[in-house]
């Protein structure tokens, strides 16, 4: 097992850090390609939303791979991989793939159960793919998180609290509104993923009218004809701010849209017997600039306001429907790792058996030049077929054994008993058998974050946190 996951989200970092942590579609195949050029990893998937950036590796050790990973990721924010330290999380072996498998399953999102981390995930294989970054363990890793992530939602009720982020923060948006949306002029900034799902959540929620603005024109007239919105260009911001309620912001710029003068000048011409002008932020890095919180009159509800306000989580029952299924495919894809990680020495011991009929056979042509064609094709697979069944149970057992847990000492005796040649990982890059700290102790020798959880030993498996 040689799987890692290093990453920030909600839970362990500000806005401000998941901004500088976060890659642009832009960016995606660039970094990708830094990170399979790194010397300990061959594989990587990276997810980056609005409130998430992970690392999915394959990687030959677990030091240097964390290193690499961590080293890349700095890089990618401007920073330090000792800055950082304190707001990533490590996950490596069985406690990398539950957690991925949490992640598809919407237990780990902001809000539990949505189910827009799926096609989150399915881009990020998509782009990992694209720039062939994926080998043989993340392809399957990701396929079989895209399948958990579906089954959770169509076998437990989850979904009744699994709605998006976009629903979440709308309804805390009508909390300002006197609880109601119907009738409230909307502009919806972006048209996206985000912004597309922020323009189909309003017009089921009944607010309108609806204006959709965007960078490429096109894009905003094509998304506000399907849902009977208009179109407003992005010049002409601050006068479409002054006539809305609500705004989502969900754009993929690197520069606050919403600045402090735009909204000013928007608050100016608005009518404030409406009650505030409620902006909601959705993107990452913020579309909102900081200091327009500040302004009377406005509401704003970012990444961070929503992770205290939806603190809450689903019903216990659904949740933990769902975390059995989890613990079920976790288990389901350990065993079928263990098998493909026997079927190099299954594959080298066939190996050997071949080359050993192989030269048997040429020493029998030396010793009996009489023997006819026919008679040497006989022997031959006379030969074959003995050595295949002699093999056939003993290797059908190993994958059996392998498939356990502890599995991996059958595949080793193997290899000891028929000197075996199978690239095999230095003990120097496993985890040590000792407890994990801190990652910034892991990586740097620096005490462990006052107040962390990483500030509580974990065992190996499941990384610092």
């Amino acid at each position: 097992m040689k799987l890692l996951v290093v990453g920030a989200s909600y839970r362990t970092a500000p806005v401000a850090t998941l901004e500088q942590l976060a890659v642009p579609p832009a960016d995606l195949t660039r970094t990708l390609d830094r990170l399979v050029a790194q010397p300990y990893v061959t594989e990587a998937v990276i997810v980056s939303t609005c409130n998430r950036v992970e690392v999915y590796a394959a990687v030959s050790g677990f030091h240097g791979g964390l290193g690499d990973v961590c080293a890349v990721l700095a890089e990618q924010a401007g920073s330090s991989p000792a800055a950082l330290a304190s707001h990533l999380y490590v996950h490596y072996d069985t406690a990398a793939v539950d957690h991925v498998f949490r992640v598809a399953s919407g237990l780990d999102s902001m809000v539990v159960g949505e189910a827009q981390i799926l096609g989150q995930l399915r881009d990020a294989y998509h782009w990992a793919t694209g720039a062939d970054s994926a080998g043989r363990l993340l392809h399957e890793l990701m396929q079989q998180a895209l399948r958990v992530g579906k089954r959770a939602h169509a076998e437990t009720g989850i979904d009744r609290a699994g709605q998006s982020v976009v629903t979440a923060a709308l309804e805390l948006a009508a909390g300002h509104l006197d609880g109601d949306l119907v009738g409230r002029p909307a502009l919806v900034v972006g048209a996206g993923a985000m912004g597309s799902l922020g323009v189909a959540t309003l017009s089921r929620l009944g607010a309108g009218p609806l204006i959709v603005s965007n960078r490429g024109a096109d894009r905003a007239v094509r998304l506000a004809e399907s849902y009977g919105a208009s179109a407003a260009p992005m010049t002409a911001l601050a006068d479409t701010l002054s006539t809305v309620d609500i705004v989502v912001a969900a754009t993929a710029s690197t520069e606050p849209v919403l600045t402090r003068a735009v909204v000013g000048a928007a608050l100016a011409e608005r009518d404030s017997s409406r009650g505030p002008l409620v902006l909601l932020d959705l993107a990452v890095p913020r579309d909102v600039e900081e200091g327009v919180a500040e302004l009377p009159g406005v509401e704003v509800i970012d990444i961070d306001r929503m992770a205290a306000l939806l603190a809450d989580g689903p019903a216990a029952a659904d949740a933990a429907a769902v975390e059995r299924i989890v613990l079920t495919e976790v288990e389901g894809f350990l065993t079928w790792l263990r098998g493909a990680d026997v079927a190099p020495t299954v594959a080298a011991l066939r190996g050997r058996a071949d080359n050993v009929v192989t030269a048997e056979l040429r020493r029998l042509a030396q010793r009996r030049p009489d023997l006819g064609d026919d008679l040497r094709a006989e022997v031959a697979r006379t030969v074959h077929r003995v050595v295949q069944r002699l093999l056939h149970q003993p290797t059908v057992k190993v994958r059996q054994l392998a498939a356990e847990p502890g599995g991996d000492q059958y595949a080793a005796l193997l290899r000891e008993l028929f000197d075996l040649e199978v690239p095999q990982t230095s003990p120097v890059d496993t985890v040590p058998d000792v407890l994990t700290p801190d990652l910034g102790q892991v990586l740097f020798g620096t005490d462990p974050v006052p107040g962390s959880d990483a500030a509580e030993p974990t065992p190996p498996t499941g990384g610092a946190r």
